[in-house]
């Protein structure tokens, strides 16, 4: 039986046994929830489903290009960015890629379909899991694809733009496609500090990987895309796949997201106060923590491998990082969430300690 391996399954179980309903920790989403005014612009979009959706997503394409201040023929659009690198894999057929080790999963189980070797550049405890300039030695011709998560899941700790610049020259000088992920972007502080988008148009070898669902609250909703300055590689990525992955639903959404600049600092602002909340208590009831610089607290809990079991009795739901390569079984990964959520996870983890 396939296994799924990510956070946010709600649906399995949805309560404890005293029929508490779970408060989900595992899935790192936007805090304030849904933008009403998506929710609006999903509802006055339901009499259009009875089109066929815009393949090319252009009025999407435009409103996110002002969003993001890059051109709209840049951006490809997908049913969730997991979607993307599933089209992405399928279109490039990778021979031989690089991953770090941990990160996403989605990464690899995408490469695999098409057969891609996979190499590992695992990433050190006592380097707080970053990534360091050695990763430039790994970056050859036998290399195809290189992804780099930043900020990374599930350690939450960003790549200097610096370093950044380095490997994507030399991915290009290889003939190397490099994509960087930066789904979780939004969330980090000064993100103009990090984000590569400014190198799009110069630097054809670079893909950038963005998503609706984390920022704006909408998983459900599935709606994703790469920024991607090379139009061969564009135009092949409409081709080897369905033109509609994209409903009127999901592009209305998205339109009507990119306008919440409000709900945005809102977001960020109460993220920051959490983030800081929930590292000041962990590291308070002697967890160590990592990274955990967006919408999520990676840490561990030296030898305690049975915490989300213990929390899951208590009505929460966190995610266990045992199933990431490079990472043992007292690891774990939690959303900032509202104070009140926050505060009563902390207690729940101080009663089970």
């Amino acid at each position: 039986m396939y296994k799924y391996q990510h956070g946010g399954d709600i649906y399995s179980e949805q309560s404890t046994a005293d029929g508490k309903k779970f408060i989900d920790f595992s899935a790192n989403i936007n805090p304030l929830g849904l933008p009403a005014s998506v929710g609006e612009a999903i509802t006055k979009a339901l009499p259009l489903c009875v089109n066929y959706p815009d393949a090319f997503c252009r009025r999407l394409a435009k409103a996110t290009a002002e969003f993001l201040g890059v051109e709209p023929r840049h951006i490809f659009f997908g049913n969730g960015a997991a979607d993307v690198l599933f089209r992405l894999a399928l279109t490039l057929k990778p021979r031989k890629a690089l991953l770090l080790a941990p990160t996403f999963a989605d990464y690899e189980k995408a490469l695999r379909t098409v057969a891609c070797e996979i190499e590992y550049y695992n990433l050190q405890e006592e380097k707080s899991f970053g990534v360091e300039e050695d990763i430039l030695e790994k970056i050859n011709e036998q290399i195809d694809f290189l992804v780099i998560c930043n900020p990374n899941n599930p350690t939450g700790e960003v790549c200097s733009k610096a370093l950044l610049h380095k490997i994507v020259e030399r991915c290009e000088s290889a003939g190397v496609k490099i994509l960087i992920d930066e789904c979780f972007m939004d969330f980090v502080p000064k993100e103009e500090a990090y984000s590569l988008r400014e190198l799009l148009r110069s630097h054809k070898n670079l893909l950038i990987l963005k998503a609706f669902t984390k920022t704006f609250a909408m998983p459900g909703i599935r709606l994703g895309y790469v920024l991607c300055g090379d139009e061969k590689l564009h135009a092949a990525l409409h081709a080897n796949g369905q033109d509609w992955s994209v409903s009127i639903l999901a592009q209305e959404a998205g339109i009507a997201a990119v306008q919440e600049q409000e709900y945005l600092k809102k977001s960020f602002a109460l993220v920051a106060e959490e983030r800081k909340f929930l590292v000041n208590a962990l590291q308070s009831l002697g967890a160590q923590v990592y990274g955990s610089k967006a919408n999520y607290i990676f840490f561990r809990c030296l030898g305690v491998s049975d915490l989300p079991q213990k929390l899951k009795a208590k009505g929460f739901l966190i995610r266990s990082c045992a199933n990431y390569v490079n990472l043992g079984d007292d690891y774990y990964r939690i959303a900032v969430k509202k104070h009140a959520d926050n505060k009563a996870l902390i207690e729940a983890i101080k009663e089970v300690l």
